[in-house]
């Protein structure tokens, strides 16, 4: 149809269809085929919530939980060990940075500037170069990261058994690698052999349960290498971290014409149902299909500081009642919560989670911390101050 130059715009009321992408694939390849194919149009309605979005949601909380519990454990035993190395006096053992950050990555201020603009960039490429090899790529690269991830949790939950406990403790130098345990060399064949057949057929149905095992272990091990210092550190990153989820998201339709990270995370251009790192899982209930998903970062950036929060009630030696952990993890949970509200209010358009839950997490912490007057220590040392095991003050 032709319209001239001059002539009125028509009414020309042509009716359009969206179809999902399989059902799109499967009805070309019937009419290519020559095969009669009759279609009758069916537009069911959305259930309200579905299962998936509340097992998502307790995947997160549970991931949180679970790196939070295990990075304060770590913190604990780093702080007992110090205090016996300086009951002891002994001159070689008395760099206590050492002791304290052996394998823990503290990230400061300019590092969590320099966030946004690495994150940002990554997301451009992304964004500019998706297409199907790239799409391998971040595969590849997503097995690295999962077997490394599910093969230090898997150590470090089998250590905890008396059946593992030589194994783990005993070591052999391996070249390029140095000191590995044989717990660690028991376990990595098995944590290759699950990346590789993840990788393989993620695109069978159930796929998506070995992609969420794989990320929750890098998740775990992510959270528990990297740690936020105190939380003047945690509010620049978490604020940046505000900044960019809400750029990335609604800004960029601006100058982009779409939403970079919607797009992204969808995987469009690459064939594919969406990028690795994201935790996702079908909708049971929903007859449009289609996934539940939450992206890494949603989970990591304020695990960040609700891990901080429980490192910080065990060094003060505070209960439940009287620390901040189960107020930020609370926070947390709510503002995930309201997250998957707004998603399901604005008919599945994609929100920026940390929209919702930076407010929440950030401002329980600071608005507690300011209540009970320690939001100077939390904002500067980031951990309570501790008499000097060695030293004892003699009665006058």
């Amino acid at each position: 149809m032709v319209c001239e130059a001059n002539e009125t715009d028509l009414d020309i009321q042509i009716p359009a269809v969206m179809l999902p992408q399989d059902a799109g694939a499967n009805l070309e390849n019937h009419i290519k085929n020559n095969s009669l194919v009759l279609v009758q149009l069916y537009s069911p309605n959305r259930p309200m919530v579905d299962v998936a979005e509340v097992f998502l949601w307790l995947m997160a909380v549970g991931t949180i939980l679970c790196a939070s519990y295990w990075s304060a454990w770590t913190a604990r035993e780093a702080a007992i060990e110090q205090d016996k190395l300086l009951k002891d006096a002994s001159e070689e053992f008395l760099n206590t940075e050492n002791v304290s950050s052996r394998g823990v990555v503290d990230i400061n201020t300019k590092s969590a500037f320099l966030f946004v603009v690495v994150a940002s960039c990554f997301l451009v490429m992304l964004y500019k170069l998706m297409s199907f090899w790239f799409l391998e790529v971040l595969v590849v690269l997503f097995c690295i990261g999962g077997v490394e991830g599910l093969q230090t949790c898997l150590v470090s939950v089998l250590s905890c058994f008396r059946w593992f406990q030589h194994a783990g403790e005993s070591f052999v130098k391996v070249p390029f690698f140095g000191a590995i345990s044989y717990l660690t060399l028991a376990v990595c064949p098995f944590c290759i052999a699950f990346s590789v057949v993840w990788a393989v057929f993620r695109r069978i149905s159930f796929a998506w349960i070995g992609q969420d095992i794989l990320g929750i272990a890098l998740m775990i091990t992510v959270l528990q290498i990297v740690r936020v210092p105190n939380l003047k550190v945690g509010t620049v990153l978490l604020s940046c971290a505000f900044l960019y989820d809400i750029f990335w998201v609604f800004v960029s339709k601006w100058w982009f014409h779409e939403s970079v990270m919607i797009v992204v995370a969808r995987g469009d251009k690459s064939g594919e149902d969406g990028i690795p790192m994201l935790l996702k899982i079908p909708r049971m209930f929903d007859p449009w299909g289609g996934y539940s998903v939450i992206g890494f970062g949603d989970i990591i950036l304020p695990g960040l500081l609700v891990a901080f929060s429980l490192r910080y009630d065990w060094l003060a030696k505070k209960n439940l009642r009287t620390g901040y952990f189960v107020w930020a993890m609370t926070a947390y949970g709510l503002g995930l919560l309201i997250t998957y509200v707004a998603l399901n209010l604005m008919d599945g358009h994609g929100q920026p989670a940390l929209l919702y839950i930076v407010p929440f997490t950030l401002g329980t912490f600071l608005t507690l911390g300011k209540r009970r007057g320690e939001l100077k220590t939390l904002w500067t040392r980031g951990e309570p101050k501790r008499p000097c095991p060695h030293i004892q003050f003699q009665p006058s």
